[in-house]
This record gives C-alpha cells, sequence and structure tokens, in this order.
C-alpha cells in the first residue's frame, strides 16, 4: 500500500485550548505588542469581549494537527490558508476538524479542509491546507 492511500477517507477532530502559556510564548515569539492583542480595554472598546488572541496561534494548531495527526510523519505542509471568521479568547477550548479534501496520486499531494469551532458549535476558523507525501 502507498502512503498516499492512507489519506483517502481521512477525517479528525483534534481539541485544543488557547492557554495563557500559549499565548505568552506566541507573544514572546512573534514580539507582536499590538494593544488588540494585549490590552483589555483596547480590545473592548473596539467592541470585542475581551484581548483577541492572535490569529496566528490557529496556524500553530494547524501545523500540529499536519505534523502529529496525520497517519503518517512522511509529510510537508506546501500550503495553507485560513479564514477568520470570529474572535477567540484566552480559554477558549477549540476542536480542529480535519478531513481529505482531494487525493492526487500521481503527484502525492493530499487536500485537507479544516474547521475550528469554539465551544459554542460556531465557527472561528476554516481554510485548506496542502501537504505532500513522501513515499
Amino acid at each position: 500500500m502507498a502512503k498516499i492511500d492512507l489519506f483517502a477517507n481521512f477525517e479528525k477532530n483534534i481539541s485544543f485550548e488557547v492557554s495563557e502559556d500559549i499565548y505568552n510564548s506566541f507573544q514572546k515569539c512573534s514580539s507582536d505588542l499590538n494593544p488588540l492583542h494585549t490590552d483589555e480595554v483596547f480590545a473592548k472598546n473596539k467592541g470585542f469581549q475581551n484581548k483577541v488572541m492572535y490569529g496566528n496561534i490557529l496556524n500553530a494548531f494547524i501545523s500540529y494537527a499536519i505534523g502529529m495527526e496525520l497517519p503518517t510523519p512522511d509529510v510537508i505542509l506546501q500550503l495553507q490558508d485560513i479564514q477568520y471568521k470570529k474572535p477567540v479568547y484566552l480559554h477558549d477550548k477549540l476542536v480542529m476538524n480535519l478531513k481529505t479534501e482531494e487525493v492526487h496520486e500521481a503527484v502525492n499531494v493530499v487536500i485537507f479542509t479544516y474547521k475550528f469551532t469554539n465551544a459554542k458549535n460556531k465557527v472561528v476558523a476554516k481554510g485548506r491546507v496542502q501537504i505532500g507525501v513522501f513515499e
């Protein structure tokens, strides 16, 4: 069996929580101190419930899913897009649904769709990811 065949009907739900450690680590790594992410009063004055978490934290969750949750580690991320639908806040619990959309055997490429939902089952982000599969 070719490794690409492992992805034919792949679907998985993966749970995440935006913890203070994740928030602080991303802030330190990115040096992004925009007040929307760091100042509760500023964020509330803009109509949000609290500080809005960095959108790219979700990209890190996508990286984890591709690197650690697929049926083989023999993959490389080639392309990714994300649409942010709703804000994410500190301590939000998210579920990422990742499922195969297309398999291109001739070039060992798999395209997934994904969506992140919050505890209220609202979609906070969605998109597509393309990977290459090493044989």
